[in-house]
């Protein structure tokens, strides 16, 4: 494993970008989480998390028009690099390994 290991919620947000497709932003990507796993996201805990994992070289950010409904900003939008998906596939198969063998218990 990397000395840069992922995180729990970056490989949510990695899963979740995944998930929304290339080019998606903040919004869409906290609602996936969100959906998937019930609890509440905040919007710049997943901006922090976008940011941490574009200086590790997971994520890649471009800068979209800007546009009227937003007062004239532009949205940021993000995409899995190789090495995110490399982190991503090395994390689940380590989970995956793990996982086995354990029982499952209710309650």
């Amino acid at each position: 494993m990397s000395r840069e290991s992922l995180g729990h919620f970056e490989l949510l947000v990695l899963l979740a970008l995944l998930r929304v497709g290339e080019d998606a932003y903040g919004v869409p990507i906290a609602r996936a989480i969100e959906h998937s796993s019930g609890k509440r996201v905040i919007l710049a805990s997943v901006y922090n998390t976008l940011e941490r994992l574009e200086e590790k070289g997971m994520v890649r950010s471009t800068i979209g028009q800007s546009t009227p409904e937003r007062g004239g900003r532009a949205k940021r939008y993000f995409a899995i690099t190789v090495a995110g998906r490399r982190e991503v596939g090395a994390a689940k198969k380590a989970l995956t390994l793990l996982w086995r063998g354990i029982p499952l218990h209710e309650g």
